[in-house]
């Protein structure tokens, strides 16, 4: 059945290509959050421990939002490791870093996803997508909070 929400199919289209780059950086991030939960050491091990927790945790919750949000623009939502890494711009560390650079990737990563939130806010503003726009504004809240206490850590 033909979908008729008020916006084109090119603009849903456009839309969900940039939503598509988020969903892919927000798993990277996920991955790389959890994978530090399960593997950070040294002195700081139970505060990361329980930080990296807090938010891999809701970066999950997340995931099915944004997922949710391509499947109601009518296209189907990348669900692969081989999808991620295509349409991802964050890079994964090949083997377990120190607590400190973990804290560093983490920022990095979570600044990243920020951007590519951004960048798929103009789009989805720019095709008058209000609940996208409104999910948008959300996860760049949360990412740049993350950035944030990440980086108060290394000072």
């Amino acid at each position: 059945m033909k979908i008729d929400i008020g916006i084109s199919t090119a603009d849903r289209a456009a839309v969900v290509k940039e939503l598509s780059k988020v969903l892919a950086d927000s798993y990277t991030v996920y991955l790389m959050t959890h994978n530090f939960h399960w593997n950070v050491t040294g002195p700081m091990f139970k505060t990361l421990h329980e930080l990296f927790m807090t938010q891999y945790t809701e970066l999950w919750q997340a995931l099915d939002d944004i997922a949710e949000r391509i499947r109601a623009l009518g296209h189907y939502a990348p669900g692969t490791y081989a999808e991620f890494q295509k349409l991802s711009s964050i890079t994964q560390p090949a083997s377990v870093p120190d607590a400190t650079t973990m804290i560093e990737l983490l920022v990095k990563g979570n600044e990243a996803l920020a951007r590519t939130a951004r960048a798929a806010f103009d789009r989805a503003d720019s095709a008058d997508d209000q609940p996208t726009a409104d999910l948008l504004t959300q996860r760049l809240d949360v990412h740049e909070k993350n950035a944030w206490m990440l980086r108060s850590l290394l000072q």
